[in-house]
């Protein structure tokens, strides 16, 4: 369920990392090719969030439809280049709201996330985590989707200093506990480091000239410099239940436990 796309490195533009490329995330609205039996295509809405040269503070873009379909986001798209970019696009769970506000990336402050995959079991299993959070953040929350309560577990964390590798694993440790069904790809950003996880769902990871991708599928054709294939480049496949830290410098790799939480 869903596909998303992170990047840290030189400016590029929206058009270069989301829509030119073969198999671009676009075309992985239609044609995605490892769901792992998560759905079939991701037409129900799409986002992306971008951080504006000079600036820590994202832009974000969101639209219910699919992300072919907007003239809009397309023209948008060849003009906006960015250091560090997080797209996204969805596949809803029977019975949620096809909104805007229900597409990922959500943010707050400096923060991006996005989530690849499904909490089994939802709204029920998360009943007892959601107890946890200000009454404040869960009636204000982006929409009724499991995702966006997701974010809310996470940034509650985030928001009480706790450091950003570990609030990721911890939110998803607790969510498999309560709910051990669930997928949960998770791709989180501040502008400087891309954080992800791996649980069930495929992602992928390439390096290339000061650069950093994580994808959930690999793209790319040579038609940008960013593209595998251009001097030898490849796409790396991240094993599941694994942690990702990737800067434009180094990535990271830690198994994650395959239970308990914190």
């Amino acid at each position: 369920m869903c596909r998303h796309v992170g990047y840290l490195g030189p400016p590029v533009s929206l058009e270069e990392l989301l829509l030119r490329p073969t198999h671009s995330l676009r075309e992985q609205t239609w044609a995605p090719s490892d769901m792992r039996s998560g759905g079939t295509v991701n037409v129900d809405g799409f986002g992306v969030g971008w951080y504006p040269a000079g600036s820590d503070v994202p832009t974000r873009y969101r639209a219910a439809d699919p992300m072919w379909t907007d003239a809009s986001f397309t023209a948008l798209a060849s003009t906006v280049s960015s250091p560090a970019i997080v797209g996204a696009v969805r596949s809803a769970m029977v019975g949620t709201p096809v909104v805007p506000t229900a597409c990922a990336p959500f943010g707050d402050g400096h923060w991006l996330f996005s989530h690849n995959g499904r909490v089994s079991g939802w709204p029920e299993s998360l009943a007892c985590l959601a107890e946890k959070l200000d009454p404040v953040d869960l009636m204000t929350l982006d929409a009724p989707v499991d995702s966006a309560v997701v974010w809310a577990l996470l940034r509650h964390r985030l928001r009480r200093g706790q450091p950003a590798e570990e609030a990721v694993c911890d939110v998803l440790l607790e969510i498999v506990a309560a709910a051990p069904e669930s997928r949960m790809n998770l791709l989180l950003t501040d502008g400087t480091v891309l954080i992800a996880t791996t649980w069930t769902h495929s992602l992928f990871v390439r390096r290339d000239r000061g650069a950093v991708t994580v994808a959930s599928e690999p793209f790319g054709d040579g038609t940008c410099s960013q593209d595998p294939g251009e001097g030898g480049v490849r796409w790396e496949e991240v094993p599941d239940h694994h942690l990702l830290v990737a800067n434009t410098d180094h990535v990271a790799l830690t198994a994650l436990p395959e239970s308990g939480a914190s």
